[in-house]
């Protein structure tokens, strides 16, 4: 039987149900070999050579492929039909050879499919082929570049710039892509503007909004109105005057729909209305495609095949009418500019399905493919058939000028099943309803309201916009988005909050010190004309090996300029670029850079161990200012906590402050003295300001931990404390031994609250959900206290045994002697034995007498 593999157990099941007993369908489990993150994996002396190894977890499905190919002498390799699919082929095709389970008589066929359905599987068996070295060149450029790349910028990195993790060839452009529209929005000044809009009803009482659009004769632009004067002047003009209808226009319109998906549209689609992230949907995207519902996800390609687009067409008319169905096909031009790589958009394998009738149990994989059939649906469906009408209302004088815009849905059309989502919200008066109007009629005035507007500062990306932006501007592909987007936020570099992407402060750092130091590789356009060069690599049009050779001649040059820098100038130049953001200008033109604290030093920005930056003050250690990294914001200042602390009152002779230590805010009694080198101090929780801590709620936590008494049980002490994991009892001797039992408590008022009667019911329910496990063990027998160095001496039950107690010494019982048989006398001897012999001092010897030395002769 001939041996296929794919890459996925799934893919495996689905495609071995298609082929029969008559194949071995084994997975490779993604890609077997990787360079290893060492240096030297990539040789640029020695041709650009490559050293592969054989992953560890993969070599367990290396040696099943090589076992079944004892039995049948037929490779087939089907693995996905892109650029990384050929990639796995071709290391598989690699490694089998070097371990010669793969010989000069192995008949080795590469079979491609971009569904995984019975038609598609079997007419790819009739069409095999050979690796396609090309496009395994073209991963094999991307993966050395990639690595160069990594290897070389990211110790640099490490070295300049505490806290950085790692640069990429692609992730870290599309960092600065984020980091500059983060610039952009803090540049921004909102400019106030004001409109004027107006309820109007129709003689029949039918209400509608119109919109003041020209005033005295003329048209209105978008800051005439410039503030709430001007707006109540242009509100009275309408007020003071008559209004009827001028013009009613009435236009017919039309809306297409969007073309099918590929790998792009698809994130940015679940984005918008599922909030997916890029992985998320891709990893769900996957599922449906080994299960054989959707075509291959990763792609970049927009047309359909024929067959595909007649069962579209089919299911259309079955549904909805043959009155949905266009005259002809919608054809839709591919984008890709490398045919090699330009597959099919991303559609269902069965037209006639939706979601309901598949019973996907998976939510996010049902509504994704719920989302993919309709989209294919509406693609192949009629366009919509409107009527837009603009409807102009004035006063004879012509002083004033309104308008009133709507539409009427005269056919749906493919807007019956999908419509396409939007980024951020647009208000559109077009698709206002407006009751039937005619010229000349009057048109009452029910009221009148100026708007007052700001302009808005550009939005944040989403993972959706971030890749659409990166499609436009040619960086990266269909098969790299999502972990590139990734990346980005695995590194901390950048952080998502409700769905919006915002650079960490370790992020903005290494795009200054990139554009700073490596400019032309965080380009776009360099970065874009080196995709191109790679897929005309992947075309067969570029020798891979002469695009890493001019690469690497520029590229390792500039790693070697940086050699020689010094982490302080480094970061004194990126003070420079990020001046203007975290030194702007003062309104009464001093200096922002002048320390506020000591008035002599001078501001700049600082890295922390943790890689995050703050700005201090170049007078450290005699002075502390500190701010967080960032413009300055008066407000927070006037609150913060300045640097020696802030002072909220004495307690029994007592200062008590709050200060902002490495690992956060705390409290402390008293000041730092020679006698006094470690005062009491006490974290402040989580939910607690600590620019708004009161001096009794400091004093409070100065008091922990808390004693509530010893327990009824065993008269061992249990306390309340606050912790790392917040509030919490203890049952122990002490609060620092690392024994006993822990239970949480609800909230941080119960630390000073709780009784005793709460806390060993919570002690008791933390032992029994846990089994017993950490409850104090109750002693076999007692046998009273230690006749001699006193101390409770008992014989206890152990996993191994009975055995002796007193204090830290455990001496287990002979085998034979049965627990109630052990007597003070026998548990005094089995102590002794067991107990540590103490070390007998010796004196130290008289030092030795140096000898004399010799006169020589």
């Amino acid at each position: 039987m001939p041996v296929v593999v794919v890459e996925s157990p799934a893919k495996a099941k689905t495609i071995n149900k298609y082929l029969g007993d008559n194949y071995t369908v084994l997975a490779s489990y993604g890609h077997v070999r990787d360079l290893p993150p060492k240096d030297g994996s990539v040789d640029p002396d020695n041709e650009f050579d490559m050293l592969w190894e054989v992953a560890s977890d993969s070599k367990k499905h290396v040696k099943a492929i090589a076992d079944a190919l004892k039995d049948d002498n037929a490779l087939i390799l089907a693995t996905d039909p892109d650029r990384e699919g050929e990639a796995i082929s071709w290391h598989l095709q690699e490694a089998l050879t070097k371990r010669k389970s793969i010989k000069k008589d192995t008949d080795v066929k590469r079979v491609t499919f971009n569904a995984i359905t019975k038609a598609a599987v079997t007419e790819a068996m009739k069409n095999a082929r050979q690796v396609d070295m090309p496009l395994v060149e073209a991963y094999l450029a991307r993966r050395a570049l990639d690595y160069l790349v990594g290897f070389n910028l990211s110790p640099v990195l490490w070295r300049k710039l505490p806290g950085a993790k790692s640069a990429g060839r692609v992730q870290s452009v599309c960092l600065r892509l984020i980091t500059e529209r983060e610039m952009e929005i803090e540049a921004f000044r909102a400019r106030e503007y004001w409109s004027v809009k107006a309820v109007l009803a129709s003689p029949r009482g039918q209400e509608y909004e119109a919109r003041l659009v020209s005033l005295a004769g003329k048209k209105l632009e978008k800051y005439d109105l410039e503030n709430q004067t001007a707006a109540e002047l242009a509100q009275q003009a309408i007020t003071s005057r008559d209004l009827k209808i001028q013009s009613v226009e009435a236009k017919p319109a039309s809306r297409n729909p969007s073309a099918p998906f590929m790998t792009s549209t698809l994130q940015q689609e679940a984005s918008r209305k599922f909030g997916m992230g890029a992985r998320q949907c891709m990893s769900s995207a996957q599922r449906l495609y080994e299960a054989g519902y959707i075509t291959y996800m990763r792609t970049d390609g927009i047309d359909m095949a024929p067959e595909a687009v007649q069962n579209a067409r089919d299911a259309i008319k079955d549904r909805y009418g043959a009155e949905y169905v266009p005259g002809s096909p919608r054809m839709y031009k591919n984008k890709a500019k490398n045919a090699q790589e330009a597959h099919e958009c991303i559609r269902p394998t069965d037209m006639a399905r939706d979601a309901a009738s598949l019973k996907i149990t998976d939510d996010d994989q049902r509504k994704l493919y719920d989302l993919i059939w309709k989209r294919t649906l509406a693609c192949q469906m009629e366009g919509a058939r409107l009527e837009r009408t603009t409807v102009e209302i004035g006063s004879d004088d012509g002083q004033v000028v309104l308008r009133a815009t709507g539409q009427v849905v005269l056919f749906d059309g493919f807007l019956r099943v999908y419509e396409e989502g939007r980024d951020d919200e647009v208000v559109d008066d077009d698709d206002k309803r407006l009751p039937q109007l005619s010229e000349g009629e009057g048109a009452d005035k029910r009221s009148v309201t100026p708007e007052q507007h700001f302009t808005q500062p550009p939005p944040r990306y989403t993972e959706a916009t971030l890749v659409k932006r990166m499609e436009e501007l040619g960086i990266g592909r269909p098969s790299t988005y999502a972990s590139i987007v990734t990346t980005i936020q695995d590194r901390e570099y950048v952080r998502k909050d409700r769905n919006r992407l915002i650079p960490e402060d370790k992020g903005r750092l290494v795009i200054a010190f990139l554009e700073n130091y490596f400019r032309k590789y965080v380009g776009y356009d360099f970065t874009a004309g080196l995709e191109e060069e790679l897929d005309d690599v992947s075309a067969g049009d570029r020798n891979y090996k002469d695009v890493l050779g001019r690469f690497w001649q520029d590229f390792s040059a500039a790693i070697a300029e940086t050699s020689e820098l010094r982490i302080t100038e480094v970061l004194e130049k990126i003070n420079e670029v990020l001046e203007p953001h975290l030194f702007p200008p003062l309104e009464d033109g001093g200096d922002p850079r002048l320390c506020p604290n000591c008035g002599a030093g001078r501001l700049s920005m600082r890295t922390a161990r943790s890689g995050g930056a703050f700005i201090g003050c170049s007078n450290y250690p005699e002075c502390r200012y500190t701010r967080p990294f960032g413009p300055p914001d008066p407000e927070a200042e006037a609150s913060a906590i300045p640097p020696e602390g802030k002072l909220l009152g004495t307690d029994e002779g007592d200062e008590i402050r709050v200060f902002k230590g490495r690992f956060g805010p705390y409290v402390q009694r008293g000041e730092v003295t020679e006698e006094n080198k470690k005062p009491p101090r006490q974290s402040i929780p989580k939910d607690w300001v600590p620019e708004d801590l009161e001096l009794d709620r400091a004093v409070m936590l100065l008091s922990l931990p808390r004693e509530i008494g010893p327990h009824p049980e065993d008269g061992i002490m249990v306390w309340a404390n606050i912790g790392r994991y917040g509030p919490y009892l203890k049952h122990a001797e002490t609060t620092s031994d690392r024994g006993g039992t822990n239970a949480n408590l609800e909230s941080i008022d119960e630390v000073w609250t709780v009784g005793m009667n709460r806390a060993v019911q919570l002690l008791a329910e933390k032992v029994a959900s846990r089994g017993g496990r950490g409850a104090a063990a109750k002693p076999l027998h007692e046998l009273g206290e230690h006749p001699s160095e006193g101390g409770p001496v008992n014989v206890m039950k152990g996993k191994y045994g009975p055995y002796v107690k007193w204090g830290k010494v455990n001496a287990t019982i002979p085998k034979g002697t049965e627990p109630e048989d052990v007597t003070m006398d026998m548990a005094v001897q089995l102590i002794a034995e067991k107990a540590p012999k103490k070390k007998a001092t010796r004196k130290k010897a008289a030092p030795k007498k140096a000898a004399a030395k010799k006169k020589s002769a």
